[in-house]
C-alpha cells in the first residue's frame, strides 16, 4: 500500500480524499494556487505544495507542476478527484514516465471513454443501447443547424470533452441551435481546452440515471446500484438520490450489465459511471461513461456501505477486489443537495465574498438516519470566483425515500450560511414540492415546476402557524432577557401586556404569550374577535443574537434561520423567506400607516448580475435592440451567462469594455 498520496484537486473532493487516506494511514499532499492559499484542503493536508496564479489552465491543470509537486514531496501516487485532470489521458500517462501511480483508470479506458463521441461508437460496438444522433466532427454553426435538422429537433448540443454541465445547450429550432452551438463551442473550450461538439437527439421528458461500477487491474469489474440525478439546472445536478424511484429490479440489473460489459470492453479498472437517459417506460439509452469518481458517489457509498475512494486507493495499489457482485446490497435512502454559492432569486447568478458564518448541521446519526456534509471551506473563508460555486455536499440516509427527504429537509433548516448568497432556500423549497416527494421526475422538473425561476414559498397552514409562533417567542424572549438586565419594573405589582400582533408582509395575527426565561413558552394564536383558537408549546435553548432558532414545538422539530433586523427578524424556514414584526396593538396600527419606501428605478440599466468579466458585449451604443436579444455575455465560476434585453429599446451607452471584470451591479450599459 501507498505511504503517501498528492490529491492533484481541490475544493471538497480534495478534503474528501484526504478523510479517507487518513484513516487508512496513509499521509496526503495538497496542492493550491494563489487563490487557495488558506483552503480548507491545504490545511487538512500532511504537506501542501505551491502550483501557480488563480486560474486553473495556469495551477491544477498544468500536469508539470503536478509531477514537480510529486517528486518534491515522494508522493508516490496521485488521486485526480473530479474534473481538472481527472478524465486527461495524457495525465496518467505522464505520471506513469516518473514512476508515479494514477489513482484512477487506464489511459487506454480514459480514451476509449473520456471522449463523448468515442464512447458512443465504443458503446456501440459493445451493443449497448445509445441515442440517436450524430457522433461527426461538427465545423460550425451552419453545420450544426443542417444535422439537428436531420436528427430532428429537439437536439442536445453537447461538448465531446464535457461534464458537469458546461459545454451543453437544448435547442428546439434552427436559432437555438445556431446560438447554442457558439456558446457551447465557446464554453467547452475554456473549461476542456477541446471545442469539439457533437449533436444528438434531446429525450423528452427523461430521467438521468447512472450507473456506479467498480473494475480492478486483474479483470473484475461489478456494478453498486444506480443513482438518480434528474433534478438538474442548466444541465447541471442539483440533487441525487440512490437508488431510483424509477427502476424495479429487472431494470436495474439488465443497466448494470449493460455498464459491467461496457467497462469490461474498454479494460476499466477504477471506480467510474455509465450514465444514461431513461423513459418513465423503464427504457433506457447510453450518454456517456465518466471515468472518474462522481461528484454524487456519497449516496452510493450511503447505501452500499463501501467507501470508494478506498477501492480506488486499493485498485490502485494493485489489489483485486474483495467484493462480489452477490455481495453488493442496497440499504435504505439516500438524498444529496448540491449547496452552492449562487443567488436562487436572482437566477441563480454565481456570488462570491467571505463566509462570515458557516455552520452545517452535526454529522451522524440521528433517528433512524444519518446526516453526512462533504464540504471544503470553512467560516472566514472565501468563495472565489476562479472555480466551481459549491459550497458543500449535504446528504442524509433513512431506511425509506420519504424519511430520507424529510430528514434532508430539517438538515438544511440546520445550515447556517452568511456572507454571500447561496441556494439553500430553493433545495428546501424542493424537499416540500409534490412531485419531487411522489417520485415522478424528469430532466423538466425544476423548469416545469419554476417556470418563472425561483420564488419563495408563501406561508400557509402550519408553515405559517410555526413562523408566527416562533416570531412571538423570539420577541418575547429578548423583552423578558431586557427586562432581567435592567432589573427595572420587576416586582409582584408589575404586568405586562401579554397579546401582540405578529406581522408577515401584509398578514397580521394577534397572539398572547405566556412564559418564563428558560421555561417553554405558549403561543396562542387568536381569532379577528380576540378569541382562542389554538395554543403552541415552543421549547428551545435559543438566545437572542443566534443565527438559528432549534426547539420544538408540540413535541416537533424545528430548525429556522433568524436574521435581526429593524423592530424585527427575517426567518427562514423550508424554502419560505418571511419578514417579521411583533407589535403591541397600539404598534401594529400605527405601523400600518407607515409608507413603503420606493426603490430606485433601474429600468433603463443593464447591470452587471455578478463579480465577472465581460466576455462579449454585442450591442454598441445607438443600437436599436429587441427584447430577447443578447446584449453581453458575462463569464464567472467558469460559465458563460448571456444578458439579453429585457425590453426594446435603444442602447444609449455602453460602459463596459469586453475583458473588463465588473463587480455585481456594476452598470454595463444604459438605454435611451
Amino acid at each position: 500500500m501507498f505511504k503517501k498520496i498528492l490529491i492533484a484537486n481541490r475544493g471538497e473532493i480534495a478534503c474528501r480524499v484526504i478523510k479517507t487516506a487518513r484513516r487508512m494511514g496513509i499521509k496526503t499532499v495538497a496542492v493550491y494556487s494563489d487563490a487557495d492559499r488558506d483552503a480548507l484542503h491545504v490545511e487538512m493536508a500532511d504537506e501542501a505544495v505551491h502550483i501557480g496564479p488563480p486560474a486553473a489552465t495556469d495551477s491544477y491543470l498544468v500536469i508539470d507542476k503536478i509531477i514537480a509537486a510529486c517528486k518534491r514531496t515522494g508522493a508516490e501516487a496521485v488521486h485526480p478527484g473530479y474534473g481538472f485532470l481527472s478524465e486527461r489521458e495524457a495525465f496518467p500517462r505522464a505520471l506513469a514516465e516518473h514512476g508515479i501511480v494514477f489513482i484512477g483508470p487506464n489511459p487506454g479506458a480514459i480514451a476509449a471513454m473520456g471522449d463523448k463521441i468515442e464512447s458512443k461508437k465504443a458503446a456501440a460496438r459493445a451493443k449497448v443501447s445509445t441515442v440517436p444522433g450524430h457522433l461527426g466532427e461538427i465545423a460550425d454553426s451552419k453545420h450544426a443547424v443542417r444535422i439537428a435538422r436531420e436528427v430532428g429537433y429537439p437536439v442536445m448540443i453537447k461538448a465531446s470533452a464535457g461534464g458537469g454541465g458546461k459545454g451543453m445547450r437544448v435547442a428546439h429550432d434552427d436559432a437555438e441551435c445556431e446560438e447554442g452551438f457558439g456558446s457551447a463551442r465557446s464554453e467547452a473550450k475554456a473549461s476542456f481546452g477541446d471545442d469539439r461538439i457533437f449533436i444528438e437527439k434531446f429525450i423528452v421528458n427523461p430521467r438521468h440515471i447512472e450507473i456506479q461500477v467498480l473494475g480492478d487491474k486483474h479483470g473484475n469489474v461489478i456494478y453498486l446500484g444506480e443513482r438518480e440525478c434528474s433534478i438538474q439546472r442548466r444541465n447541471q445536478k442539483v440533487i441525487e438520490e440512490a437508488p431510483s424511484p424509477l427502476l424495479d429490479e429487472k431494470t436495474r440489473r439488465a443497466m448494470g450489465e449493460q455498464a459491467v460489459a461496457l467497462s469490461k470492453a474498454v479494460g476499466y479498472d477504477s471506480a467510474g459511471t455509465v450514465e444514461f437517459v431513461a423513459g418513465q417506460d423503464r427504457s433506457f439509452f447510453f450518454l456517456e461513461m465518466n471515468t472518474r469518481l462522481q461528484v454524487e458517489h456519497p449516496v452510493t457509498e450511503m447505501i452500499t456501505g463501501i467507501d470508494l475512494v478506498e477501492q480506488m486507493i486499493r485498485v490502485a495499489a494493485g489489489e483485486p477486489l474483495a467484493i462480489k457482485q452477490a455481495e453488493v446490497k442496497l440499504n435504505g435512502w439516500a438524498v444529496e443537495s448540491r449547496i452552492y454559492a449562487e443567488d436562487p432569486y436572482r437566477s441563480f447568478l454565481p456570488s462570491i465574498g467571505r463566509l462570515t458564518r458557516y455552520r452545517p448541521p452535526v454529522e451522524g446519526p440521528l433517528g433512524t438516519g444519518t446526516i453526512r456534509n462533504d464540504t471544503g471551506v470553512f467560516e472566514g473563508g472565501e468563495i472565489s470566483m476562479y472555480y466551481d460555486p459549491m459550497i458543500a455536499k449535504l446528504v442524509t440516509h433513512a431506511p425509506t425515500r420519504l424519511e430520507a427527504i424529510e430528514l434532508q429537509a430539517q438538515a438544511l433548516d440546520a445550515f447556517t450560511i452568511d456572507g454571500i448568497q447561496h441556494n439553500i432556500p430553493f433545495l428546501t423549497s424542493i424537499m416540500q414540492n409534490k412531485v419531487w416527494r411522489s417520485g415522478k421526475l424528469s430532466t423538466g422538473f425544476i423548469s416545469e415546476e419554476f417556470p418563472d425561476g425561483f420564488i419563495a414559498r408563501v406561508p400557509a397552514g402550519d408553515d405559517l402557524e410555526t413562523l408566527i409562533a416562533v416570531a412571538a417567542a423570539i420577541d418575547h424572549q429578548g423583552n423578558a432577557r431586557r427586562r432581567a438586565i435592567s432589573r427595572q419594573m420587576s416586582g409582584p405589582a408589575v404586568r405586562f401586556a401579554s397579546h401582540r400582533v405578529v406581522t408577515i408582509g401584509a398578514l397580521a395575527r394577534a397572539v398572547q404569550v405566556e412564559g418564563q426565561i428558560g421555561n417553554p413558552t405558549l403561543v396562542t394564536l387568536l381569532g379577528d374577535d380576540g378569541g382562542r383558537q389554538k395554543t403552541l408549546t415552543l421549547v428551545s435553548a435559543f438566545w437572542p443574537g443566534e443565527p438559528m432558532w432549534q426547539g420544538t414545538i408540540d413535541n416537533r422539530p424545528i430548525s429556522i434561520q433568524v436574521r435581526p433586523i429593524l423592530n424585527g427578524h427575517d426567518l427562514a424556514y423550508r424554502g419560505i423567506a418571511a419578514r417579521t414584526h411583533v407589535y403591541t396593538a397600539r404598534e401594529a396600527e400605527m405601523a400600518a400607516l407607515m409608507p413603503a419606501k420606493a426603490a430606485a428605478d433601474m429600468s433603463k440599466f443593464l447591470l452587471c448580475p455578478m463579480p465577472g468579466m465581460i466576455k462579449v458585449l454585442h450591442v454598441a451604443e445607438g443600437a436599436d435592440v429587441k427584447a430577447g436579444d443578447p446584449l453581453a455575455v458575462v463569464e464567472a465560476m467558469k460559465m458563460e451567462n448571456v444578458l439579453r434585453a429585457e425590453r426594446d429599446g435603444i442602447v444609449k451607452s455602453v460602459k463596459a469594455k469586453a475583458g473588463e471584470s465588473l463587480a455585481v451591479d456594476a452598470v454595463i450599459m444604459e438605454f435611451a
